[in-house]
């Protein structure tokens, strides 16, 4: 682990994934980082989607007993959230600046240095895809392969741009009510998975909206926030060679 006066970490004891949780403070702010397995091993690093965190996000394939330990026998995974979206988070002060997409790329890049990490596989949903792409395009030579699941890669339509508006305004003025949850559950799964095969939801959406719950929503609508400024991503040869991409 890298030493650095400005990094301190704290353990908890998180028994649905068996790690440790660390608290890294980078110059744009203090980012929560879950890491699992051996850290002798090569690093895959996670970024989940816009109000989720390593656990409402990745738990389905961590809990897969054949995929966890097909991952944790090859690899030691960093779990990065978003800021203020880690489990128990507090609301973040108004007074703290905004961060754009570029700010959270560059903050991989610090969590990175503060666990002495040279090169690493990354795998994002959503928006944590193209944090993790346009950290991979600013910092290519730190990074071996992207593994992209529904991929942001293009500035929002203007209906896009509005939609999103419209959930942050429901933050705003509501909080995490039932209108936004179920806007959010559309963004992550399909009808037959929402409904299930007779109108029941199914055990995975019942634990993602109970996850949704302990969202600050002032902290879910600040990555919002950067999420819809974002620009069009066109990866240049340099960003991708030596590098494969793998989208799903």
């Amino acid at each position: 682990m890298g030493d650095s006066s400005d990094s301190v970490s704290i353990a908890i004891d998180m028994v649905p994934f068996g790690g440790k949780e660390f608290l890294v403070k980078t110059s744009r702010g203090s980012l929560s980082v879950f890491v699992c397995g051996d850290q002798e091993k090569p690093a895959l690093i996670t970024y989940p989607d816009v109000a989720l965190n390593y656990m409402s996000c990745f738990q389905g394939l961590f809990f897969c007993p054949d995929a966890a330990s097909l991952l944790l026998h090859n690899f030691c995974v960093y779990h990065i959230d978003a800021p203020g979206h880690e489990l128990g988070a507090n609301v973040i002060s108004p007074d703290v600046p905004l961060l754009s997409v570029d700010d959270l790329a560059d903050q991989v890049a610090e969590v990175l240095d503060f666990f002495g990490l040279t090169r690493v596989l990354c795998l994002g949903v959503t928006a944590g895809a193209y944090i993790l792409t346009l950290f991979a395009m600013k910092y290519n030579e730190r990074v071996l392969g992207l593994i992209l699941v529904s991929p942001v890669c293009k500035a929002p339509t203007w209906t896009e741009w509005l939609y999103n508006k419209v959930l942050m305004n429901l933050l705003y003025f509501y909080g995490m009510c039932g209108v936004l949850k179920e806007c959010l559950l559309q963004r992550y799964f399909s009808k037959e998975l929402r409904y299930g095969m007779h109108g029941a939801e199914s055990e995975v959406i019942q634990a993602c909206l109970r996850l949704l719950d302990e969202r600050q929503s002032p902290n879910v609508m600040r990555f919002l926030q950067a999420i819809n400024s974002v620009r069009h991503l066109f990866l240049s040869v340099k960003a991708v060679h030596s590098m494969q991409n793998l989208c799903i």
